[in-house]
């Protein structure tokens, strides 16, 4: 930590909190990181031991205390992530921030319905802060490009996935009318169904048409559902050609934790805090 930041009036000790919890470019903040990662993954490991029944019945006492050992520990993990960011609800509100929550949750929640437990297998997802450790930064800054793409994507797609339904409505109904309850189509929803599986080309087999008029719409299906499929990656790939053309930086957010930032950015773009701790002029 800077000098500059350790003598901050306001948040001298939450300064040096958020550089060791968010921060892999420390000593104390890599050793956090890597313990914290070890115990994810062995957090994760009791989970899926305690859904092996033969496990269960002889170290069912021994799983529950790990559940509820690593529980804690990452509870009170999230409370200091919390306390270290000057913005606590933005950070809650962000995607690590409602997988850290839910990480914790699915423990309390079995308390009052048995099984729940099972759902702490999320915690893998916490597992992709070990690009930071390992200092695969580029490799974040490369997903916030995909995730900028898509989200640039997102309108054309959906007016794409319209289309693609209003297709599915037609050929369902025409299918039961071509085939028919004899033949499995007994329902316009089920031969929309039968619509959907044929054109993603999945073609369960659940449902088939017996008739050559039916065989026939069923190939025309197939045949559109090759040009569909192309549709959206050509879509998201325009997008991801104009996206690639900023080099997003990886510097946490003293604020809300956020990162993908601008590598000429002082404020952060997601709850306009200073990406410095020694500044303490925030935007909003």
């Amino acid at each position: 930590m800077s000098r500059s930041s350790e003598q901050s009036p306001q948040g001298g000790f939450r300064a040096r909190l958020h550089t060791i919890i968010f921060e892999a470019d420390t000593p104390a903040g890599k050793a956090f990181d890597v313990a914290l990662l070890w115990a994810i993954v062995f957090s994760i490991a009791a989970v899926m031991l305690e859904s092996v029944s033969s496990i269960r019945v002889r170290y069912a006492s021994a799983l529950q205390v790990a559940e509820w050992f690593f529980t804690i520990i990452f509870a009170l993990e999230y409370v200091l992530r919390l306390i270290a960011v000057r913005r606590p609800l933005d950070y809650a509100r962000s995607f690590f921030g409602l997988v850290d929550l839910l990480a914790i949750l699915p423990s309390f929640l079995s308390v009052i319905f048995p099984g729940a437990q099972t759902l702490l297998v999320v915690r893998v997802l916490r597992l992709l802060r070990v690009f930071r450790v390992l200092k695969l930064g580029h490799l974040l800054g490369q997903a916030e490009v995909l995730l900028t793409a898509l989200r640039a994507s997102r309108g054309k797609i959906i007016v794409f996935l319209g289309f693609v339904l209003t297709v599915d409505v037609v050929m369902g109904a025409i299918m039961y009318l071509v085939e028919g309850e004899q033949h499995g189509f007994d329902s316009i929803p089920r031969s929309m169904y039968w619509a959907i599986v044929t054109m993603t080309t999945v073609g369960f087999g659940d449902i088939t048409p017996k008739t050559v008029p039916g065989q026939f719409i069923a190939s025309v299906l197939m045949i559109m559902g090759y040009g569909i499929l192309a549709v959206p990656t050509g879509i998201v790939s325009v997008e991801l050609a104009a996206a690639t053309k900023q080099r997003p930086d990886t510097q946490a957010c003293p604020g809300c934790g956020a990162q993908g930032h601008d590598l000429d950015a002082r404020y952060c773009k997601t709850c306009g805090t200073a990406l410095d701790w020694t500044s303490a002029k925030t935007a909003g």
